[in-house]
């Protein structure tokens, strides 16, 4: 490999590395995602973006900033906007979770809606790109005949280098790819009055793009490759050398769970699940991955609801972790915490959802609440796992997760298989490094340690589920 610079543009922060050509960590930083909200919704703010990388960047070691021959940028999907050949934006850089084309969707007949899934491995949702993209055409600040849609991803990519390409990954996530064909589909494309010329062509994360001579001079870079590594998720299974058998837990703002396939799944009872499918960022592999709202921000959640601060709410966490593994957690005591705070995973995804708490006593406590949310979470983690109907021989995790015991533990017990942790904390962007240079990235480079499930707690968390189960369906149930 060659030393890279990553950029990792998540939903609440962006991530910036440096690697050296071995793929260790040599610098790195954050800053919050700069967006702004508009007449219709939450957009990104571009320029502020591409401040922050540049800061990024100026801040290196000048001998190492010259050694630099690679950038690799992974990010979310679904985010978008309309680019013209010359880089300007005629329509705003439009964040994943906003659904200001989700009026467009309404027309859709059932037909119609088997034959999206049928063809791109998507159920139609406002998440998806391409309901965004007809918005978009329709409300242009311009002309839009050369215009084409770009991830935010790409777009950074493309101002980088002055050229405009799609991500494969990336591009399975715009509801508008035929998934079987890997090109763009003139039918699904068709059911919004989109041209799917608006689409740029397809490149692999391998595939890269020489920045700029003019840019590299201005940024203090020599000669500099620049690759769009891929959804961060699936850059995320790159990193983490995921295996057919195994999932992917990749925890953010958001939970994905991830797992890899010879081949798409597109038949009806998985369209059934609303399950998404995917391409993988090597190109070689399907996916399957669904999306839960609720991940790490529920830890903000919950700061919120009991009015505590970070190191507080850490300890009430600590004390529910100590209390699961010794024994002295009676869960027929704890609530049932629904914990759909930002909407509903599949196979409702309703964005409008919420979360609910049931069996509130007198006597509950501040600990029995954090615990219940908890395993609120882990118990929607393996009912969406169920939909895969693949089996589970280890899960891999990745992000925030990796510091919870309480998360990791519960999680252990209630899937009933090992957890293996990563204990390096950028494993998207060490994948965007391998990916950008066709190369996998053991696992055994993010210091995995391993979390075993408890044979007895593992049983207990079965018969509670049993007993809990009309409950917990009635609140999953609840319209919203």
């Amino acid at each position: 490999m060659t030393p890279t610079i990553t950029v990792d543009i998540g939903t609440t922060s962006i991530k910036l590395c440096l690697f050296d050509a071995e793929g260790a960590l040599r610098a790195a930083d954050r800053c919050a995602t700069p967006t702004q909200r508009d007449a219709w919704g939450e957009i990104y703010d571009m320029g502020a973006v591409m401040d922050a990388v540049r800061a990024f960047v100026d801040g290196l070691d000048p001998a190492e900033r010259r050694g630099v021959q690679c950038i690799a940028i992974a990010g979310v999907g679904e985010s978008g906007g309309l680019v013209d050949p010359d880089l300007a934006l005629v329509s705003p850089m439009i964040l994943w979770h906003d659904h200001r084309g989700a009026h467009l969707l309404s027309g859709l007949s059932t037909a119609d809606r088997e034959r999206v899934y049928a063809v791109t491995g998507l159920p139609v949702n406002a998440n998806y790109a391409l309901s965004k993209v007809a918005w978009a055409l329709s409300h242009a600040e311009g002309p839009t005949g050369e215009a084409q849609w770009l991830n935010v991803s790409e777009y950074v990519a493309a101002l980088l280098t002055g050229r405009r390409w799609a991500e494969q990954s990336l591009a399975s996530r715009t509801m508008a790819l035929d998934l079987t064909g890997r090109r763009w589909s003139r039918e699904v494309c068709g059911l919004f009055g989109v041209d799917p010329s608006v689409f740029p062509p397809l490149r692999a994360a391998s595939e890269g793009v020489a920045m700029t001579p003019a840019t590299a001079r201005e940024w203090g870079l020599d000669e500099a490759t620049v690759h769009v590594a891929g959804h961060d998720h699936m850059v995320g299974g790159a990193g983490a050398d995921l295996r057919r058998g195994e999932m992917l837990d990749s925890t953010g703002t958001t939970e994905g769970v991830l797992a890899l396939l010879d081949a798409p799944r597109l038949d009806s009872v998985t369209a059934a699940t609303k399950v998404a499918g995917g391409l993988a960022c090597d190109g070689d592999a399907y996916t399957l991955f669904a999306s839960i709202p609720t991940g790490g921000s529920a830890f903000a959640t919950l700061g919120t609801l009991l009015d505590r601060d970070a190191a507080a709410l850490g300890a009430l966490v600590a004390q529910a972790h100590r209390d699961w593994i010794t024994g002295a957690v009676d869960l027929d005591r704890l609530p049932l915490v629904l914990p759909q705070f930002r909407g509903s995973p599949p196979p409702r995804k309703d964005a409008a959802a919420r979360g609910a708490i049931a069996g509130l006593s007198t006597d509950t406590t501040t600990v029995e609440l954090v615990l219940a949310c908890f395993l609120g979470m882990v118990r929607q983690v393996a009912d969406v796992w169920s939909l895969f109907g693949l089996e589970l021989d280890r899960v891999k995790v990745i992000g925030p997760a990796s510091a919870n015991p309480l998360w990791l533990q519960l999680k252990a017990d209630d899937l009933g298989v090992p957890l293996s942790v990563s204990g390096f904390p950028e494993v998207v962007s060490r994948g965007a490094q391998a990916l950008a240079h066709g190369i996998r990235s053991p696992w055994s480079a993010s210091e995995p340690r391993e979390v075993p499930p408890d044979a007895g707690r593992t049983a207990a968390l079965a018969d509670w589920r049993e007993r809990t189960a009309a409950r917990w369906t009635h609140l999953a149930e609840m319209p919203s």
